[in-house]
């Protein structure tokens, strides 16, 4: 990147980069991964996205890992057929099992793949004050031990307190966010992480931000929540600056695209809680699950 002269303080700063005008490729097994699109959208109003919605064999979080790999690199390898610069595994379940080291090792992949996983635990060390961190999250992240493996690597003397909290996923996508029944599922999930004296919890589900309120509400309004979304995006900008690669003053011409494996009716209905009516029509693509 080159260099020009700002004169005001007479310090090189970076000429703007000439941009890469492709979209971002962005998957889930589901729906919860537009929480990440959304945050994307936000933070990158210039860039295209084209997501795909693993719908017809989401979700991912009781399949057993190995199962998970394989469609992990069957969907990369669609977006990347797609012309896509960068991939965003927008799901804890497919990061811990095809990009952490927690299983058979990370995969290579012929197009650049971020995951939620490390962006959050990068945050979450660096926002702890008494070294215990929490992370609430599905039954095969929880148990692929991604996050444990992923906190010890960064941040020394750092304990991690792990819950699974699978009907969250559920709630969420019956639109249960606030009723008195969620709370009390909150409360029994919670309360182990309240009890071990976490002040750092991170949302290991792109779900789980929809819930915000309800976590702030029963672990205390002293404990920080890290969304794993919200974190990713900020990590994708970093990447794609550092390689030139933002769509740098392009006009997005074709908006975005919303691809899923199963009914597209059910995924624009329940996809709409997520992300508004910046979800437009949603195409079916089954090849983009099944290799």
């Amino acid at each position: 990147m080159t260099a020009m002269t700002d004169d005001r303080s007479g310090l090189a700063t970076p000429r703007p980069p000439t941009g890469d005008p492709r979209p971002i490729g962005v998957f889930d097994s589901g729906v919860g991964g537009l929480t990440v699109a959304r945050a994307l959208m936000d933070l990158l109003p210039d860039e295209r996205i084209v997501y795909f919605g693993d719908t017809a064999r989401g979700p991912y979080g009781p399949r057993d890992l190995d199962t998970v790999r394989e469609f992990t690199a069957e969907i990369v390898g669609w977006l990347a057929a797609q012309d896509t610069k960068l991939v965003v595994a927008a799901c804890n379940t497919a990061t811990a099992a095809a990009l952490e080291p927690s299983t058979s090792g990370p995969l290579n992949f012929d197009v650049p793949v971020v995951g939620v996983i490390r962006p959050a635990v990068d945050t979450a060390v660096r926002a702890t004050r008494n070294g215990r961190v929490g992370v609430i999250g599905t039954v095969g992240t929880v148990q692929s031990g991604a996050y444990d493996l992923a906190v010890a690597e960064v941040g020394e003397d750092i304990k991690v307190f792990s819950q699974a909290c699978p009907r969250f996923v559920e709630l969420v996508e019956q639109g249960r966010t606030t009723d008195p029944e969620v709370l009390d599922v909150a409360a029994d999930y919670l309360g182990p992480l309240v009890a071990a004296g976490v002040d750092t919890l991170i949302l290991g589900c792109t779900h789980y931000p929809l819930l915000t309120g309800v976590l702030t509400y029963v672990m205390g309004s002293g404990v920080v929540l890290v969304s794993s979304a919200e974190e990713t995006a900020r990590r994708v900008f970093v990447d794609l600056v550092d390689r030139g690669a933002l769509a740098h003053g392009e006009p997005v011409r074709a908006g975005h695209r919303f691809v899923a494996s199963g009914a597209p009716a059910s995924f624009a209905q329940l996809g709409a809680r997520f992300l508004g009516p910046r979800l437009t029509a949603v195409d079916v693509e089954r090849s983009g699950g099944r290799g």
